[in-house]
């Protein structure tokens, strides 16, 4: 695989698990807002993967939803092993 398709396909991963977890918690996008300080916008853009976040921003994103930024990235291995690329159901977020 290309270096720039493997990251491409890595960052849409981290994106995914990203978002998992935030609607497992039952969380909008507003209150990640508040807990990371990046716009509701950018959430949304990294999410469905139209921005790639720096190495900064996923940290901020993990921390936020109280994770680590290495478990992120361990998750995201997991699921590339395993071919897992399910998506989440909708739960109703919190404000």
């Amino acid at each position: 695989m290309r270096p720039n398709k493997a990251y491409a396909d890595f960052s849409r991963r981290v994106a995914r698990l990203l978002r998992e977890e935030r609607l497992r918690q039952g969380l909008s996008k507003y209150a990640v807002e508040q807990r990371c300080g990046l716009s509701q916008q950018m959430i949304g853009y990294i999410e469905r993967g139209l921005r790639k976040p720096s190495l900064e921003i996923a940290f901020r994103l993990a921390d936020g939803l109280g994770l680590s930024l290495a478990d992120v990235i361990a998750r995201a291995e997991r699921a590339a092993e395993s071919g897992s690329e399910t998506m989440p159901t909708r739960s109703k977020p919190q404000k």
